[in-house]
């Protein structure tokens, strides 16, 4: 069924955002708004229907606003369309796969000052953030750049394109994540040494 998603109401959206992430916070309105902003940019309408498989998104940090993007875009790591760069920084880059426009959306630092403005009467200023960036213009919300994104072919949706096994400890690497060293086949934890170390 072809839904578009700019036809829904932002508290609806904001709704399902909360369900996902277990709770309403500033990040969830900001997050809910900067996924409405990206994928009116590259021009998808129907998220999770007949555009699922046409943008990837880009998201720069592991917090609150991440997941509010992932529920409204529908994209995920697991469909390979969400890919996480650990930047730290509030932003996330929107890819039409079929144009190949894409703009990276970043969340303006001023907004937590500016968010004062609209709400002065509310005294908690997470409260007041959170009020704000419901009804705060985009352009105060946002900055938005036009960027050029190199996409892998091993980075599309998709079936894996190549697998291989690390020479190593033997486990099996997908889409060209493998490393060679020295003419042999590693994966990159025995390449690089990993975020855990093996105890046997």
């Amino acid at each position: 069924m072809s839904e578009n998603i700019f036809e829904r109401p932002f508290e609806e959206l904001l709704a399902e955002s909360v369900r996902t992430h277990g709770h309403l916070c500033a990040g969830q309105v900001l997050g809910v708004r900067l996924a409405l902003l990206g994928l009116r940019l590259i021009g998808i309408s129907d998220p999770k229907g007949k555009d699922r498989k046409k943008f990837l998104v880009y998201v720069e940090i592991d917090r609150c606003a991440t997941d509010a993007i992932q529920s409204v875009t529908g994209a995920s790591l697991g469909k390979r369309s969400l890919k996480f760069v650990d930047y730290g920084i509030m932003a996330a880059t929107f890819v039409n796969l079929e144009t190949g426009r894409a703009f990276r959306v970043l969340a303006r630092e001023e907004a937590r000052e500016l968010a004062d403005r609209y709400f002065p009467e509310i005294s908690d200023k997470y409260r007041r953030q959170l009020e704000a960036y419901r009804v705060m213009p985009e352009e105060e919300l946002f900055e938005v750049e036009e960027v050029k994104v190199e996409v892998s072919p091993f980075d599309l949706p998709g079936r894996p394109q190549k697998r291989v096994q690390c020479e190593d400890c033997g486990a099996f690497v997908q889409d060209g994540r493998e490393i060679e060293r020295d003419g042999r086949v590693l994966c990159r934890p025995c390449a690089f040494g990993g975020y855990f170390k093996r105890l046997s």
